[in-house]
């Protein structure tokens, strides 16, 4: 099996299960990505050993999941605001595991298992928050989340495409070789069209909204992409992982999602 077949059966069942999560209820959704960010994660971990930095991961997966948790029970509104405070906890907490090991650097451990939970567990955490809970009809709960993942995934094959066909001039050539501003025009081109189609199905935003959602989508997405770069680069690796045959790992999946995933959660309650 070639890796365009291994690629294109990956990314269809990948697809599958995420909307299939979507449609299904919040709740699959939700321990779906809790499950997806423990494991970006551990993807992150691993490069950080790479480069001789031990992350401690049974203290990180447990207030990773405490952080994940939280905010998803108060954008489901399970839980009071008020109790997101513990997360403010999760520094000390860390600083003070390193107490107990025996590390050359326990203040860089402590710093960067935050930075992980930071930049993975917490914006795909806030994905939770894309479903409307509102009074409606029962499909349009999940649209702005379902929207966010069409013009993203989108806008990303439109860009490999272009990318690939006419790609002459790099975006940063230092970190992405690969990434050219031909396939950022040509991927923009089609995920704001995908941002217009999108409106005409799910009302929730007008289509001026769906649009500017696109654009930060876009923005945001495409520099996703080349911090992920950047973290592999200064870790040496091809790929963050191999848990997803012909795309890598975790952190090459989603690297879009992490920093696009924040500002668009600050959108729709703006527009809300």
């Amino acid at each position: 099996m070639n890796n365009l077949t291994t690629r294109t059966i990956t990314g269809v069942l990948f697809v599958i299960c995420v909307i299939g999560s979507v449609i299904l209820s919040h709740w699959a959704f939700a321990v779906l990505f809790l499950v997806v960010s423990i494991a970006g994660f551990l993807e992150f971990t691993r490069l950080m050993r790479i480069s001789k930095i031990i992350v401690y991961r049974p203290s990180g997966i447990l207030f990773g999941t405490v952080l994940y948790a939280s905010i998803t029970l108060w954008e489901f509104g399970v839980i009071d605001a008020n109790l997101l405070l513990v997360n403010f906890l999760i520094l000390p907490l860390l600083l003070i595991v390193e107490l107990f090991r025996k590390s050359t650097s326990p203040f860089l451990n402590s710093a960067l298992g935050l930075l992980g939970m930071l930049w993975i567990i917490l914006p795909l955490s806030l994905l939770n928050g894309f479903f409307n809970h509102s009074d409606g009809p029962k499909w349009l709960h999940s649209g702005a989340l379902l929207g966010f993942f069409l013009i993203l995934w989108i806008y990303d094959s439109g860009a490999y495409i272009f990318g690939s066909l006419f790609g002459r001039h790099p975006m940063l050539e230092r970190i992405s070789p690969k990434k050219s501003w031909e396939g950022f025009i040509g991927g923009s081109a089609a995920g704001l069209l995908t941002a217009y189609m999108v409106s005409a199905s799910f009302i929730e935003f007008s289509v001026l909204q769906w649009i500017l959602i696109g654009i930060v989508i876009i923005v945001f997405g495409t520099f996703g992409d080349l911090v992920e770069s950047m973290l592999k680069r200064s870790s040496g690796v091809k790929d963050s992982g191999s848990i997803l045959p012909g795309h890598g790992g975790i952190l090459d999946r989603f690297d879009a999602v992490l920093l696009a995933a924040p500002a668009v959660f600050i959108l729709i309650y703006l527009f809300r």
